[in-house]
């Protein structure tokens, strides 16, 4: 009968108890991964929210689209054929009345001279005075209508001015305003990103800890069956050889060929 060979590793005992207490660690931590509130180390609370400056920069955004149009209606309000009357001197009249008060007084002036004149030419109370005193008078109510036209015309020509600058100084603001609230929005978003970053950091940190502390009985458990595994493989294999006992048939049948063959031999 063939004979039949069984190899199989035996371990001894400290390795086979502690086998044993790998496995009896092992379920537990699986069981525990699979039971396990993911929620808890995986969401929203990890993720760090807008800083508050970062906040005030959106607010500012916000109220800032439309920050402009004051300084528009302004500037509206300073063009039109009727603009330059909010623009006027309130002082004009005074000042138009003054000189014309003043321009009459040395106008009058120039009458004594016209008679002595007319005296010295014997001409006195004559047609002559007369006339030379109306066309002295005519020339200067003249004189005074374009002193009053000049005055009236400068005071206008600086209403002018003076709305068309107001028109330009509100289209400047208007334009200027974005680029300084755009200046201010971006330094209050660069602060409030970092701010942002740094609180980022700590809830990732914190992330971290809650997944360690999460993973950390399984691998306990990896960490101490890899140990056990590499002692196992490291350990000699032992072969064990059984052979099974003859039975009394073929201990007679080979009894009996011993004999055969001393017999042949013997002949």
């Amino acid at each position: 009968m063939a004979e039949t060979i069984t190899q199989r590793t035996e371990l001894p005992e400290f390795l086979e108890a502690e086998a044993k207490l790998y496995l009896g660690e092992l379920q537990p931590a699986i069981a525990g991964q699979k039971a396990a509130d993911l929620s808890q180390v995986y969401g929203s609370q990890f993720v760090a929210g807008l800083d508050p400056l970062q906040q005030e920069a959106v607010k500012q955004t916000t109220a800032g689209i439309d920050s402009f149009r004051p300084f528009i209606q302004a500037a509206q309000a300073a063009t039109g054929p009727t603009a330059y009357q909010a623009y006027m001197s309130p002082y004009q009249q005074d000042v138009i009345s003054s000189t014309l008060q003043e321009y009459d007084i040395q106008a009058q002036k120039g009458l004594p001279g016209i008679s002595q004149a007319a005296y010295q030419a014997g001409a006195f109370g004559g047609a002559r005075q007369g006339v030379a005193e109306a066309e002295y008078q005519a020339a200067s109510n003249r004189n005074r209508a374009a002193l009053q036209a000049q005055l009236l015309q400068q005071g206008f020509g600086q209403a002018q001015t003076a709305a068309q600058q107001n028109f330009a100084n509100q289209m400047n603001l208007a334009s200027q305003l974005p680029a300084l609230q755009g200046q201010q929005v971006a330094g209050l978003t660069t602060l409030g990103a970092g701010l942002q970053a740094q609180k980022q950091a700590e809830l990732s940190a914190q992330q971290q800890l809650k997944q360690q502390q999460l993973m950390q009985p399984l691998t306990a458990a990896q960490t101490y069956g890899q140990g056990i595994m590499g002692l196992i493989s490291g350990y000699p294999t032992t072969t064990t050889t059984t052979q099974p006992s003859p039975s009394a048939l073929q201990s007679a049948l080979g009894l009996g060929s011993t004999l055969a063959g001393v017999y042949r031999a013997l002949r």
